[in-house]
């Protein structure tokens, strides 16, 4: 069609009289003239000139994906793609798979915290990949992946990886109640399912670093480093201010969330420099949350300082403040936000950085905040970002990291539930056994249907301290911690020997979460934690648990499934037959005798809450 085109151009230019059928022909295109137009059905794909005919897979319906070059125009002094761009594509991809779920408006809510792998340079391509992980009432979690591409070596790399809450909103900004979202693959049926205790540890986010505050001494200490001078917080000070233009804004009017997040990095960047007097890099930015939003004709007015310096890393804190005109007294809070930054030397090692002294009063409280931050980031990094098998079976659970455990705890269990290629081993009567072969790691999964509510199964399985009536292997489970109304840990002995002729022990967290919406089960999920107060003894060998738990979805008013789900090491298959967090040669028995014990107890139970 292209080339016909060109040729009847130059049939018109020439003078060239152009037969009527072909005219005909170019004016109503392929189908020919007295073909009606067809009209593309609602959810067909359209088809794109020059496209490949082959057919594509089947994609995630609010996946968005962008690339973008790198130009000089977006880097830093070093050539390195500037952190502030990448935040604004980021927020941009987000936003756009937010709307596609949403059908309307959407504005970032918060962002959870990133933490940037490398760094991109300029002519490479920037990659990213953004899609609702689930939908709740009025807001939705948006997973973010993002990696660069060599175009001359063809390399790919991960950058980094990010979640973000996106808020949808109506006509005025009111609250739009949302669509659940289906998830259809495996990996997105385990971020559907691990979406509802990301959401739960951002709710105890702020409680989590009041508890450390309090638990920390109240006198400030600085730190001391040999040759090291402490450069008071005070010169680090950076305000700036943005007046917001209609290319700041996005299309619903308000200053895109990404435009802001931008500003303050840059801030930010200033504020560091002027305490290494070196150029810094941006390694993380800690969860943040937008607490309003701002117009085209606001003044933005952003701020940042120096919080505190460790050995090879510093925070610095930033905030977004708006107004409306000028000599205005009144500002609006529009974001705060805490940054990690390094400076690297020649071989791109962090260098020892000066010492900070706070301001008396608010610079103090921001300088033993930043302490408490650092330990809080660094436990969530490791137990929440590290991969299952970068972390130890046995954790040290302490008041800091309690949230993120009983996260990791969970969201191992509800990752091993959503694995796909689960094999029937064995079924007896009502039982039935799968396995799963993966990697390092061997799972076993039991299940059964039970004729007991599920709620009245979840509150039977979730106590340790009465295991023992139906699982022969155990020989006591003592409370020895009750966390919170979720968390409790155990200490749990078993009726089994070890290969050293000595019972076992476990020091065992129990997480317990209820339905976060319809179709979700009730979750008990297992993993071992090591506590100062329970030591290792002589008399027993200690045995570690890495992942094990129940799942129990409703199937009606009076009916259950139950399924039991236990994930084994290497190390540990020796004693899956026959130790307390695995199950035996007879599980049949075993989970028989569960179910016993769950219709003995199940009139007891109601008659109990009744009572309450």
């Amino acid at each position: 069609a292209i080339l016909l085109s060109r040729c009847l151009l130059k049939m018109v230019k020439g003078n060239i009289v152009v037969p009527e059928e072909i005219l005909s022909f170019c004016c109503n295109g392929l189908q020919g003239s007295t073909s009606p137009l067809r009209v593309q059905e609602p959810g067909e794909r359209e088809e794109v000139p020059g496209a490949m005919a082959s057919p594509l897979p089947t994609r995630n319906p609010t996946e968005v994906q962008m690339s973008q070059l790198v130009l000089p125009c977006h880097t830093n002094h070093r050539g390195e793609l500037s952190t502030g761009q990448l935040l604004k594509w980021i927020d941009t991809a987000a936003c756009l798979s937010a709307e596609r779920h949403a059908g309307c408006p959407c504005v970032t809510a918060s962002m959870d915290d990133i933490y940037f792998e490398h760094t991109i340079s300029v002519g490479q391509v920037v990659n990213i990949k953004a899609k609702v992980n689930r939908a709740f009432n009025s807001s939705m979690e948006v997973g973010i992946q993002v990696s660069y591409e060599d175009l001359c070596s063809g390399k790919h790399c991960s950058i980094c990886k990010a979640y973000a809450t996106f808020v949808a909103q109506g006509p005025s900004s009111s609250k739009v109640k949302l669509k659940p979202l289906t998830p259809q693959t495996e990996e997105e049926k385990t971020e559907h399912s691990i979406a509802a205790e990301r959401r739960r540890m951002r709710l105890v986010h702020k409680d989590t670093l009041k508890d450390l505050l309090i638990r920390s001494p109240r006198e400030t200490e600085l730190e001391t480093r040999d040759g090291s001078v402490a450069v008071p917080a005070e010169k680090t000070r950076v305000e700036s201010v943005e007046l917001v233009l209609p290319p700041h804004a996005n299309h619903q009017g308000n200053t895109f969330g990404g435009q802001i997040m931008a500003w303050m990095e840059n801030v930010a960047t200033i504020a560091a420099s002027r305490l290494c007097h070196a150029h810094p890099t941006l390694r993380a930015i800690e969860m943040f949350h937008f607490r309003g939003p701002s117009q085209v004709g606001d003044r933005l007015v952003l701020k940042a300082i120096v919080n505190n310096a460790f050995k090879n890393s510093m925070e610095v804190g930033v905030c977004a403040e708006a107004y409306g005109q000028e000599m205005s007294i009144s500002r609006r809070h529009i974001n705060s936000a805490f940054m990690t930054f390094e400076v690297l030397d020649q071989e791109g090692r962090p260098r020892t950085l000066p010492m900070v002294a706070p301001e008396p009063g608010d610079g103090e409280r921001r300088y033993r905040e930043a302490s408490a931050r650092k330990k809080i980031r660094l436990d969530r990094k490791y137990v929440v970002s590290c991969k299952q098998t970068e972390v130890p079976l046995s954790v040290p659970w302490d008041q800091s990291n309690k949230v993120y455990l009983s996260y990791n705890n969970v969201s191992a269990l509800k990752t091993l539930v959503a694995k796909a290629n689960w094999a029937l081993a064995r079924e007896k009567e009502k039982v039935r056994m799968y396995t799963l072969e993966e990697d390092k790691f061997l799972s076993f999964r039991i299940e059964m249907s039970v004729r007991i509510a599920a709620s009245q199964a979840f509150s039977l399985l979730s106590d340790l301290r009465r295991r023992h009536e139906w699982d022969s292997h155990y020989a006591s489970a003592e409370l020895v911690q009750q966390v919170d109304d979720d968390d409790m840990i155990y200490h749990v002995v078993s009726q089994t020997l070890s290969h050293e002729n000595k019972p076992q022990d476990f020091v065992i967290l129990a997480s317990r979460r209820k339905p976060c919406s319809k179709g979700d089960p009730y979750v008990v999920a297992f993993r071992s934690v090591t506590l100062p107060t329970h030591p290792a003894s002589a008399g027993f060998t200690r045995g570690e648990t890495l992942c094990s738990g129940f799942c129990i979805w409703t199937e009606s008013d009076e009916t259950s499934k139950v399924a039991y789900y236990n994930q084994a090491t290497p190390g540990y298959l020796n004693y899956v037959t026959t130790n307390v967090a695995g199950l035996s040669s007879n599980f049949c028995a075993t989970f028989e005798a569960c179910e016993k014990f769950l219709l003995k107890n199940k009139e007891d139970l109601i008659v109990r809450l009744q009572d309450l």
